[in-house]
């Protein structure tokens, strides 16, 4: 299994186009301690070549561009997304969906049906798709969670709810239903290694305990490091449990998730938001997750498992 990081920030990029927080302040600046990061977004690969999208993130042109393989060039026009898997239908993972229009052929997008329903209709992508290459809608059961994405043999997929929110734009807002947020378990056949993504997580209930521990790597919500991280800013009212993410610091935050995991385990925080004080990596928050064997995710990050790729 070959998997790659094209994105590590949440929404709104870093910096973030509008915010004169000190980090995006002193990323504009150099400073070099701090890298710029796209929104986030992974893409997995059996063979190097086909490679399911997980989420459509609005910077997915550059992204591409920063990812050779993501265009093997085997024809005039060709691309090397087989497919898409959406997480949820936050606007920072599916509006990237537009960019990829000029499909020949329609693009399988692996989704819920909650999500599916937001895309045809709060925020009608699918309809306005309809108009060019359109999509080709897989519809995931949370009752019958597994599957495989043609062009990936020898992965395979397993999906499960999480607690965390609707998106801002949904009527589901504040009271989402089970399909609006959904990790998922990658798993090589050939070598039993396991992978586990979550970039928006807000409790740790009893299936998502298992799937972490169960995994080799986990790529789990890095957004906030304090719950009330907006709030202490002046940036927002809402709390990072508010918005639907489990903040690292604290009782019963991320960081003590991680710790209860195997010593075998890669952790790896993913989807950071502008504001969080890990993205410094000279910042004692940078040094507390060191010290805790908990990686923070980067642009370009390469994760290779399996017996024969790593």
């Amino acid at each position: 299994m070959y998997l790659r990081i094209l994105g590590s920030a949440a929404g709104g990029g870093f910096p973030q186009w509008n915010c004169n927080c000190a980090n995006c302040t002193a990323v504009r600046a150099g400073d070099p301690a701090l890298s710029a990061r796209t929104q986030s977004s992974i893409a997995v690969s059996s063979n190097g070549q086909d490679w399911l999208l997980v989420n459509a993130s609005p910077d997915i042109l550059a992204q591409v561009r920063a990812m050779p393989e993501l265009q093997p060039a085997r024809s005039v026009r060709d691309t090397g997304i087989a497919a898409v898997l959406l997480m949820d239908a936050q606007i920072d993972h599916v509006t990237g969906l537009l960019m990829l229009r000029e499909r020949r052929t329609a693009l399988p997008l692996y989704a819920t049906p909650q999500v599916l329903e937001e895309l045809n209709g709060s925020l009608p992508l699918v309809r306005v798709l309809s108009h060019y290459a359109g999509v080709q809608a897989h519809p995931l059961s949370l009752s019958e969670p597994d599957f495989e994405v043609a062009g990936l043999a020898g992965l395979r997929f397993s999906v499960m709810s999480l607690t965390s929110n609707a998106p801002p734009y949904s009527p589901r807002r504040d009271a989402p239903l089970p399909g609006d947020n959904i990790g998922v378990v990658v798993e090589d056949i050939p070598s039993g290694k396991r992978v586990f993504y979550a970039p928006g997580l807000g409790r740790i209930e009893p299936a998502v305990a298992c799937a972490m521990a169960t995994a080799d790597v986990v790529l789990v919500d890095g957004t906030f490091w304090r719950n009330d991280e907006m709030q202490v800013l002046g940036l927002s009212s809402k709390t990072a449990m508010d918005m639907g993410h489990l903040a690292q610091s604290g009782p019963g935050g991320m960081i003590d998730v991680l710790a209860a995991l195997p010593k075998s385990t890669r952790k790896i925080l993913i989807h950071i938001n502008n504001t969080n004080p890990i993205l410094r990596s000279d910042s004692p928050e940078r040094a507390a997750l060191t010290a805790a064997g908990i990686e923070v995710a980067w642009d370009g990050m390469a994760i290779n498992l399996g017996t024969d790729n790593g």
